[in-house]
């Protein structure tokens, strides 16, 4: 069965915590909509959050003596903060049941997370965060191009275009540039106290 142009052969909505599939095409739109603004600027600010996370993280990680450690506490942390927000917003239990008999792949949030912290505490020190986030954007990019592709994860199919495969493109060309113009690390000048404590060189 052939589709019109611009659209795809199903759909997925959520209804009461479960997935439907439609058999009716659902037609792409690719105009810029005013409505959707907000939820944009929301995302630029938790996108701005992620430098934040690992630089932290890195500096959490050498005082702990670990990295695995700062994950460790990264992990509580949001823990601890997520909880009195589900208390406060009276969130209905979770259905354990219907989450066991999902597929193995809906578990991969947490170990994803894990990787990504981790990695984040030890790499962002190494390469400077502009690098790092450069680097983590275009891994994100393709591998969200290839999901919409294939309508994988349970997410609705959107189509590889040829103009979303060139952004795609201007995202790796970007994280090239940022690479090749990364200039050596300066070291911090001690000042102060630290620099009192620097022993004296020796003649």
């Amino acid at each position: 069965m052939k589709h019109p142009k611009n659209e795809f052969p199903f759909a997925i909505l959520m209804d009461n915590n479960h997935f439907k599939f439609l058999s009716r095409p659902t037609k792409m739109t690719t105009s810029l909509s005013f409505a959707t603004l907000p939820l944009a600027v929301a995302a630029f600010v938790a996108g701005a959050l992620v430098p934040l996370q690992g630089g932290s993280n890195a500096a959490l990680g050498r005082a702990l003596g670990h990295p695995l450690w700062a994950s460790v506490a990264s992990l509580t942390v949001s823990l601890l903060v997520v909880l009195p927000v589900l208390l406060a917003t009276r969130a209905n239990a979770p259905l354990i049941g219907d989450a066991l008999q999902r597929p193995l792949w809906t578990w991969l949030g947490g170990l994803a997370g894990v990787i990504y912290i981790t990695l984040a505490l030890i790499l962002t020190p190494r390469l400077g965060a502009t690098t790092f986030i450069v680097c983590v954007v275009a891994g994100q990019t393709l591998a969200s191009l290839l999901i919409d592709h294939y309508g994988l994860m349970g997410l609705a199919q959107r189509l590889a275009t040829p103009g979303r495969i060139a952004g795609v493109a201007l995202i790796f060309a970007g994280m090239i540039v940022v690479q090749w113009q990364t200039p050596a690390p300066r070291v911090p000048v001690a000042t102060g106290d630290a620099a009192a404590a620097q022993p004296e060189p020796q003649h």
